[in-house]
């Protein structure tokens, strides 16, 4: 049987089995070899090497996340030689290994050349990127992804080939730091040369938006940054730098100031178009009507831009003619475009003061066509604030009802105006229009007749009225006279005799009779007094029972009055 196996293994193969054997004395283990593709299953790729058995090697290292495995019979391929005919007779290979090895070996070619490498980031890790150079994973720092800025959302480089340059590698530990900072560095040094070489003062240069901030915009020019100010982005004014420029955006600028030794460049884009305010008065004349879109609104104004090149500002007061406006956003919409009319031109502000209420009639000069002192009309209210309420009389004019005239008792002034809200409808009188200073006095309370006047006339002044007591105090006691009427005694006129001038006689509650002695209507204080009463009641007395001829006292005629009254 041997022999006859033997016999049928020809010349030519034996040589071959003798190569083999030759060659596989010189293949070393880990170390690198070129081997043939023999066979593709479907795990396992059989690579021949030249030894006495195939390597296997997985599928998997062919292939990348998402795409299949393009290797096929007779294709030749380095791999890397892990271990020769162990113990079980097989030969352990491995492509990840190979390509890893040549790629370690290129990186350090490149490293120790300072050359450029090619790699693609496809990991967000922190602090930085993680970066495929050809099979060695690379970390890539934030601080060293570019020169001019740093990038906020480092995802936009994932899956994007770049440029690197390999700042320490220790192959030892797996360790490779690489920049892409380093070659842009170098590019904009050699551009930041040339341009300072060739740039000056009043030249044009074409560059693009870096930065935005509130104060400007930094522009690169390639080599070298430059600030455009807010001032010197237009010439009209503008809220923020961000209405007029984007980032990225390509613009051509003005040098306005050069500082080569700092390196600081001040430039300006509204510099390149001529200053429209040279040939203003052919555009804008005084007391005349244009057209302005508004640009901004604040608490004290609205600012415009008229004709597209000239900043107008409309103040507060001259949005309408309302003695106490609303909020500017209320009157007007931003970006919106209106019509008004020009008050001054300030040249050396270069600002256009303007109105928007005189392109109407002043609504003051006809109020008095349609209105009268004493007149009453239903309105409605526009505001409640602390000492009163506002209302609407005509468009653009509001009156006022002060808060001590919402009712005649003014302790309850307070509480009614508690309940007045905004948007409800009420009837209200006037008081008083003047047109000088425009303003209108409304009342609500005088929709009904004054208590005080009503008592005036039933009690005219030395009459007798009743009461009781409300209030002592040190100085006198309060009377209540009914209807809100509120009376007051002095002390010195609780009595006729002086002795009987005292308070304390007096108790809460306790019914009084006195004579009226005056009444202010304006401050509505009632003076009342006892002793006048007193003195009354006697003088009728004696011109009733008694005369001085009789020579009879005052007691005797007050004691024959008495037993009269008792008899009857």
């Amino acid at each position: 049987m041997q022999n006859k196996i033997e016999s049928q293994i020809t010349n030519e193969q034996y040589e071959n089995l003798v190569s083999k054997t030759i060659e596989s004395n010189k293949i070393k283990e880990k170390s690198i070899v070129t081997g043939k593709v023999i066979s593709v299953e479907k795990d396992i790729i059989i690579v021949d090497v030249g030894l006495k058995s195939e390597g296997r090697i997985p599928v998997s290292e062919f292939t990348r996340p998402g795409k299949e495995c393009e290797i096929q019979i007779g294709d030749k391929l380095e791999v890397f030689v892990e271990n020769v005919d162990n113990i079980n007779g097989e030969t352990i290979l491995s492509r990840e290994k190979a390509i890893k090895q040549n790629a370690w070996n290129h990186l350090q070619q490149s490293f120790t050349n300072n050359k450029v490498v090619k790699g693609i980031p496809f990991n967000k890790v922190k602090g930085g990127l993680s970066v495929d150079l050809d099979g060695v994973i690379a970390f890539l720092p934030g601080s060293q992804i570019d020169t001019k800025q740093i990038i906020k959302d480092t995802k936009e480089l994932l899956n994007k080939p770049i440029e690197v340059l390999i700042l320490k590698m220790d192959k030892y530990r797996g360790n490779i730091v690489v920049s892409r900072k380093a070659i842009s560095d170098a590019e904009y040094e050699e551009q930041k040369k040339e341009l300072l070489d060739n740039i000056s003062e009043g030249s044009t240069i074409e560059g693009k938006v870096k930065n935005i901030t509130d104060y400007g915009a930094f522009i690169d020019l390639g080599g070298l940054d430059g600030l455009v100010h807010v001032t010197d982005i237009s010439w009209t004014k503008i809220s923020s730098p961000h209405d007029s420029l984007e980032l990225g955006q390509k613009i051509k600028v003005k040098v306005l100031k050069f500082d080569k030794e700092q390196t600081r460049l001040s430039l300006g884009i509204k510099q390149l178009t001529d200053d429209p305010w040279d040939k203003i008065n052919d555009f804008v004349k005084k007391e005349e009507i244009n057209k302005g879109q508004i640009v901004s609104v604040s608490d004290n104004n609205v600012n415009i831009v008229i004709d597209d090149n000239f900043d107008g500002v409309i103040p507060l007061n001259e949005l309408t003619w309302l003695k106490k406006p609303p909020h500017p956003s209320k009157i007007v919409n931003l970006n919106e475009t209106i019509e008004v009319k020009v008050l001054e031109i300030d040249y050396e502000k270069r600002k256009i003061i303007c109105s928007l209420k005189q392109l109407k009639d002043n609504p003051w000069s006809k109020l008095t066509e349609k209105f009268k002192i004493n007149d009453s009309f239903e309105t409605e209210i526009v505001n409640v604030v602390d000492f009163g309420i506002f209302v609407k009389v005509v468009d653009e004019i509001d009156g006022m009802v002060h808060i001590s005239d919402l009712s005649w008792d003014e302790a309850e002034c307070t509480k009614m105006l508690q309940n007045y809200k905004k948007g409800e409808k009420l009837t209200v009188k006037i008081l008083e229009i003047n047109i000088e200073k425009e303003r209108i006095s409304l009342g609500i309370k005088q929709l009904t007749s004054d208590p005080i006047q009503e008592f005036i006339d039933k009690n005219p002044p030395k009459s007798k009225v009743s009461g009781k007591i409300i209030s002592i105090e040190e100085k006198g006691i309060k009377i209540d006279l009914g209807s809100n009427i509120i009376g007051f005694i002095k002390k010195s006129n609780l009595s006729k005799e002086k002795s009987e001038q005292k308070v304390e006689r007096y108790a809460i509650d306790e019914n009084v009779d006195s004579m009226i002695v005056s009444i202010d209507q304006k401050t509505r204080n009632v003076n009342l007094s006892i002793k006048d009463l007193e003195i009354k009641d006697e003088k009728d007395a004696l011109n009733k029972y008694g005369s001085s001829d009789s020579g009879a006292s005052l007691g005797d005629i007050l004691g024959s009055v008495l037993d009269k009254k008792k008899d009857n």
